[in-house]
């Protein structure tokens, strides 16, 4: 379930969510951005957008929340890939590839979970945006460029580095890769699978190109 799902779940309402490339710092210092506000009620869409859009925070409203979320949740999968390049010091075009299929596993999921879930939320804030902000320098990033440096667990680094925070992309991953195995579509996922097995199962960090090397055209 996602969180909306969730809270739907048990408060019987049904929220909005706020997502996008949004650095909070950036935000607090009022370095101009973008959010994408989800909403399946355009009146609580409506009033959101009153309250929030500004002349640095611009907001884009679309309707949907499930496909958000996880385009949310999914991007930090993905910048671990981004940081697990940049620590084996490879190149803008293996990265640039690396990012590519992370995005097309992204949408992917997402329709195999939410096949409604409009197009257009992939190229807002919320998709490719947040995806580029996350993999050029987020928390996720920055710990999977030392995993490779260094030859530490997550874990070690997470209590070295964060002061206490979780990263989200490890647990995502795990959590992924659980539920792609019960859906039997593991081998659809090789990005999220390789990143799974990077960060608990000792895989060698330099095997996330090997995603790369067996692709097909569709």
């Amino acid at each position: 379930m996602t969180p909306t799902q969730l809270i739907e779940s048990v408060l019987k309402v049904t929220p909005s969510v706020l997502s996008g490339a949004n650095i909070a710092n950036e935000i607090a210092g009022h370095e101009i951005c973008e959010s994408t506000l989800g909403s399946f009620i355009k009146r609580e869409a409506d009033l959101w957008y009153s309250l929030l859009d500004s002349d640095y925070l611009k907001i884009q409203c679309i309707r949907d929340t499930y496909g958000i979320e996880l385009c949310g949740a999914l991007k930090n999968v993905v910048s671990v890939a981004a940081g697990i390049a940049d620590g084996l010091g490879v190149g803008s075009n293996s990265k640039a590839a690396i990012l590519r299929v992370g995005f097309k596993e992204m949408r992917q999921f997402i329709y195999h979970r939410f096949p409604y879930t409009p197009p257009e939320i992939f190229y807002e804030s919320c998709g490719m945006a947040d995806l580029v902000t996350s993999s050029l320098g987020g928390r996720n990033h920055k710990i999977a460029v030392e995993l490779v440096k260094t030859g530490k667990s997550f874990a070690e680094l997470e209590s070295e580095m964060l002061g206490g925070q979780k990263l989200q992309g490890p647990m995502t991953a795990k959590e992924l890769y659980i539920f792609n195995k019960h859906e039997g579509i593991t081998e659809k996922f090789p990005l999220f699978t390789t990143v799974y097995q990077i960060g608990y199962e000792k895989k060698d960090p330099s095997e996330i190109f090997n995603v790369l090397v067996g692709l097909k055209l569709e």
